[in-house]
């Protein structure tokens, strides 16, 4: 595969500590990517974009950068607020360019689908950053699920505790994530994605209903503490986010039938029960420790996994691919987990997700309005 040419839209910090420097060891170690072009409205983010990128053509805006070279570029890398991520991504898309986008991939539901229909009228792709998958102990959980060891998933726990909201930059409002007409909403937002597109893969299946609650302690319009239960066709799911925590950490849980898995952060331990010889049951527990840089908030060394994903689904011409099927339900759960907060918790349905797979997905997410463009 060809080199593939990128231009940034957006230079905050998961952009220049994540992604930038993601492709700089990448067009070092493999040479399969250029980055040409940088846009961002922050006149001090594009004084660091230049001074990191002398090479690079530095824009004022995505605008600007499109139209002058939309021509030299194989795709674009979103990393604004969540609330431009659906009008820079169907820019790109009417330019031919391929996207790449953080998460949350939109901040509404009608949105993240128009993002996904124009992705599939201009064959191009769209990839959302699903980064928590890419994770060395995410794998190893993978690895234990495949293996049938503990048996088929049925609960699955998953909790995120950070003791504030992730800052931006300097030059650009570093508080914007407090702020829901940039965020779109607060901790369910920013990390409703991951535990969403995790708690998928687990259970095996999508949610079929979800309650939520929301609280607020400080003074914004975003919450900052979240937690829901979802029911699957395959068992059920619980989730806990906190901004308000004394420590910076994940804990997942999954229970399957011989057995359980704990993440805490980079440490993994297995139960496997065993039965003894007079008919009871004993537990074996197995433990390690797998580096995964829980604590780097850019997680750069997960990027190199991501881009390869990204690349393959170019390469197979995978315009709107499970991925992208899946940041679109991850925002539905989102917008609905809030509507359930909204209405005292009460428990709200997530209609036809458990029966679709395949085609059957692609075509009620994708293709729904897509026949009457």
């Amino acid at each position: 595969m060809k080199k593939l040419r990128g231009g940034i839209v957006g230079y905050g910090f998961i952009m220049e500590k994540g992604h930038a420097a993601g492709y700089k060891r990448r067009a070092e170690d493999l040479q399969d990517v250029d980055v040409s072009a940088i846009a961002d409205i922050s006149p001090e983010r594009r004084t660091v974009a230049r001074a990191q990128w002398p090479a690079a053509r530095i824009y004022d805006d995505y605008q600007a950068l499109l139209a002058a070279e939309a021509g030299r570029l194989d795709f674009v890398d979103v990393a604004t607020p969540p609330s431009d991520h659906a009008e820079i991504a169907n820019a790109a898309f009417e330019r031919g360019l391929h996207v790449l986008c953080e998460k949350p991939l939109a901040a509404s539901i009608d949105d993240a689908r128009g993002m996904l229909q124009n992705a599939v009228r201009a064959e191009r792709v769209l990839y959302p950053c699903h980064n928590y998958k890419h994770a060395p102990v995410i794998k190893a959980v993978r690895a234990v699920l495949e293996s049938g060891r503990i048996g088929k998933v049925h609960l699955v726990t998953l909790q995120t505790f950070r003791n504030t909201h992730a800052k931006g930059v300097t030059g650009w409002r570093p508080d914007w994530r407090r702020e829901r007409r940039y965020s779109g909403g607060g901790i369910a937002m920013d990390h409703g994605s991951h535990t969403f597109y995790l708690a998928f893969e687990w259970l095996r299946s999508y949610p079929i209903a979800i309650t939520a609650r929301t609280a607020t302690l400080g003074p914004y319009d975003t919450e900052d503490d979240f937690s829901c239960g979802l029911r699957f066709p395959t068992g059920m799911a619980t989730a806990h986010l906190s901004w308000n925590a004394g420590v910076r950490k994940v804990l997942y849980t999954l229970h399957g039938e011989r057995g359980a898995i704990r993440v805490e952060d980079d440490d993994i331990e297995v139960a496997l029960q065993e039965r003894a010889p007079g008919g009871g049951t004993t537990w074996a527990f197995e433990r390690q420790a797998i580096s995964s840089d829980w604590m780097d908030s850019s997680h750069v060394t997960w990027f190199n996994s991501l881009f390869d994903d990204f690349k393959g689904a170019i390469a197979r011409g995978e315009f709107v691919g499970r991925e992208a099927e899946e940041s679109f339900l991850c925002v539905q759960l989102i917008a609905t987990a809030y509507a359930s907060a909204r209405e005292g918790s009460r428990e709200l349905p997530l209609v036809g997700l458990s029966a679709l797979g395949g085609d059957d997905l692609h075509d009620r997410i994708v293709m729904k309005d897509v026949s009457h463009a």
